[in-house]
C-alpha cells in the first residue's frame, strides 16, 4: 500500500506540519510501511498527487488550505482517500462562528461571541473587557489576542498598537473565561483524556504551543472526576455533531469558582498536530497507544 503523507504547505503553521509529516512518515517506515512519500505541498499538489498515485493521503498539514475544505474537496474530486475530517466537517470547524452555529444548539456550551471588523475596534471595545479577540477562520491560537483592563492595547485599542487587528479583517470577540485551560483529544469518536496546559509565561498562544519548556503539560489533568467526565462528554458530542472523522482536539476553559457551570469549549481542531509536543499522541500514550499505532488508526479509519 503507497502512503502519502501530505504537509508543509503554505500556512503560517507551515514548520509545524513539516514537523508532524516527518514524524508520520519515520513512524510508518519503522513499523514496516515499505511504500510511504513525503510530498511538501505546493501550488501543483493535484499533479503531483496524479503521478505518485496513493492508496491513501495522511493529511498532516496544519491550517489553510489543508484544514479548510480546500485539500479535502480536490482529494475527494480525485477520489483519493484521506485521513481525518472530510470537506464539509473540516469548512465548518475551522470557522469558529459557522462551529458555534452547530454545538451550542446541541447542548454544547462556548462562550458567547460576536464578529466584529478589525476597524471598529480603533472607535470602541466591541464588548466589555476582559475579552479575547481571535482570528474567526485560524488555528493554533495564530492571532489571538486577551485585552485587559490593565493591558498596554489601549482605550480604545490604538492604531498603531501590535495584535491580530493589524492582519485580520474580521475577528471573533469572546468573554475571556478565567481560570484553567485544558484539551481533550478524540480518536475514532472515543475521547482519551484530559489534559491541563500551564504556560510558563502569559496563554497557551502558537509559541507556548509549540516551543520546547514553554508549557507544561499535567497529562492527565488534576481536576475533579466530573469535570474530567463533562469535558470528555462534550468534546465527544463536538466531535459527533461536526461530523469528524480519525482524530480532533477539543480546547477548554474552566473556571474553577463556578464548577461544571463554569466549563467552556472554546474551538474543535480537525488536524490536531502529531509533533513530538502535540497533545493527541501524549493522549494516546496515556491510554497504551503508542505514535505508530496512532498513526495506523488513522489510516485503517480513512480506508474503511
Amino acid at each position: 500500500m503507497h502512503v502519502v503523507v501530505l504537509m508543509g504547505g503554505w500556512s503560517s503553521e507551515r514548520d509545524v506540519s513539516l514537523t508532524s509529516g516527518r514524524g508520520v512518515a519515520d513512524a510508518l517506515r519503522e513499523r514496516g510501511w515499505s511504500n510511504v512519500t513525503t510530498l511538501d505541498m505546493e501550488r501543483d499538489v493535484a499533479a503531483k498527487l496524479a503521478e505518485l498515485r496513493p492508496d491513501v493521503v495522511f493529511n498532516a498539514l496544519h491550517g489553510t488550505p489543508g484544514e479548510d475544505g480546500t485539500v479535502q474537496g480536490m482529494l475527494d474530486l480525485m477520489g483519493i482517500r484521506y485521513t481525518h475530517s472530510g470537506l464539509t466537517t473540516s469548512a465548518i470547524a475551522i470557522d469558529k462562528e459557522l462551529t458555534k452555529l452547530l454545538l451550542v444548539p446541541a447542548g454544547v456550551r462556548m462562550p458567547a461571541g460576536t464578529i466584529v471588523d478589525s476597524e471598529t475596534l480603533y472607535d470602541a471595545d466591541p464588548i466589555a473587557r476582559p475579552y479575547v479577540l481571535k482570528p474567526v477562520n485560524e488555528g493554533s491560537s495564530v492571532g489571538v489576542a486577551i485585552v485587559t483592563q490593565e493591558s498596554n492595547y489601549g482605550s480604545p485599542i490604538g492604531r498603531e498598537t501590535e495584535g491580530p487587528w493589524k492582519h485580520f479583517d474580521r475577528l471573533l470577540a469572546e468573554p475571556f473565561v478565567r481560570g484553567h485551560e485544558l484539551t481533550v483529544a478524540v480518536v475514532g469518536g472515543e475521547s482519551l483524556c484530559v489534559t491541563e496546559l500551564k504556560p510558563r509565561t502569559g496563554f497557551y498562544d502558537y509559541e507556548s504551543k509549540y516551543t520546547d519548556g514553554m508549557t507544561e503539560h499535567v497529562c492527565p489533568a488534576d481536576v475533579p472526576a466530573d469535570i474530567a467526565a463533562a469535558m470528555m462528554r462534550m468534546a465527544a458530542d463536538a466531535h459527533r455533531v461536526l461530523g469528524c472523522k480519525g482524530a480532533s482536539r477539543s480546547d477548554f476553559r474552566w473556571d474553577d469558582e463556578q464548577g461544571e457551570d463554569g466549563l467552556y469549549l472554546l474551538e474543535v481542531n480537525t488536524q490536531p498536530g502529531m509533533t513530538p509536543l502535540s497533545l493527541v499522541p501524549e493522549q494516546a500514550k496515556q491510554r497504551g497507544i503508542s505514535y505508530g499505532e496512532l498513526v495506523e488508526k488513522l489510516i485503517a479509519e480513512a480506508l474503511e
